[in-house]
């Protein structure tokens, strides 16, 4: 089971206002929104969006449109690594210095484990903190003898969490036996007491819901934009900077495709595809990922009128 925290919930002035919902429902532009008119600041939960560099793949908020400091951008190099664990510290020590400063917290959530990292009761088994020996071995044992390999080591010592995980998610086997190793701590039971956990930081929950369809075409378009806006270059600028390796990681959408493509591997028309249902994929996953939270409120976002949700959500407060 996971780990309840000892340390006392995060006292705010008010809840963090947190804006969930699947990629290209509109999180970014509604977040910024509240943001404006509550006199808050944004902070951005998003895997991705930490990489310096990795900012039209990743629909990182252009600078020159942010009219609100955001937080959470640009905080890693693309080769260095990364957990939920350092975002919960990092995303809670943002939330204390915004609202010491009379402001607002708003909280932009893409990556689900980022957004409930930072807000729930949760204390991290020592598996989940960067760089270990443990890690370290299982990243070797997969480099030696491959992805499938190394899912059967799991499923030899904990068959209930290799059940859950697909072979191809390396990085989450390597997690769960992490987890074994160091804490003994099965993953299985562990993912299913997240569902139990309280908050350790006050917060409102708002989704942005879409029709499915929609968001299909939403996405096929915001694919088709990042590719007119620079993507190919923006990915050949960080391989020329050595980061290849990094960028072929599995959460990296858009960015391990157009590596393949430079490298001759596919058409750059194919990758574009690859892209498209990959980001698919991701946002059907999101939206599974808060369909069960009963505390989040949805409001319709097939419109995509900013104003209109913020109205909603602003109402709702």
């Amino acid at each position: 089971m996971p780990k309840t925290s000892e340390k006392p919930a995060l006292e705010l002035s008010q809840p963090v206002i947190v804006i969930v919902g699947p990629t290209a429902s509109g999180k970014t532009d509604v977040a910024q929104e509240i943001a404006r008119r509550a006199n808050g600041e944004v902070v951005s939960a998003d895997s991705m969006q930490i990489y310096e560099g990795m900012d039209i793949g990743t629909g990182k908020l252009p600078a020159a449109e942010r009219i609100v400091p955001h937080w959470g951008f640009d905080i890693r190099k693309p080769g260095e690594a990364y957990s939920a664990s350092l975002f919960q510290e990092y995303a809670r020590t943002c939330f204390a210095d915004i609202d010491a400063r009379g402001k607002r917290c708003v909280l932009a959530g893409g990556t689900g484990f980022y957004v409930r990292a930072a807000i729930d009761d949760y204390d991290f088994a020592s598996g989940e903190q960067v760089g270990n020996s443990v890690r370290e071995k299982w990243a070797a044992f997969l480099a030696e003898h491959g992805s499938q390999a190394l899912w059967d080591a799991l499923n030899e010592c904990d068959a209930e969490s290799a059940a859950i995980i697909h072979p191809n998610n390396s990085k989450r086997v390597v997690r769960a036996l992490e987890m074994l190793e160091l804490d003994g701590v099965s993953y299985a039971s562990q993912h299913e007491g997240l569902a139990t956990l309280g908050q350790a930081v006050p917060a409102l929950f708002f989704g942005l819901s879409v029709d499915p369809e929609l968001l299909k075409k939403r996405i096929n378009v915001r694919v088709d934009g990042m590719f007119e806006a620079g993507l190919v270059d923006e990915v050949r600028a960080l391989c020329e900077q050595g980061f290849t390796e990094a960028l072929t990681a599995r959460e990296a959408i858009g960015y391990k495709e157009v590596v393949a493509a430079l490298e001759g591997r596919c058409s750059m028309e194919e990758a574009s595809e690859a892209i498209k249902l990959a980001t698919r994929r991701y946002a059907k996953r999101q939206r599974s990922w808060w369909r069960h939270d009963e505390r989040v409120r949805w409001v319709a976002a097939d419109d995509g009128d900013v104003a209109r949700m913020a109205d909603e959500i602003q109402q709702l407060l």
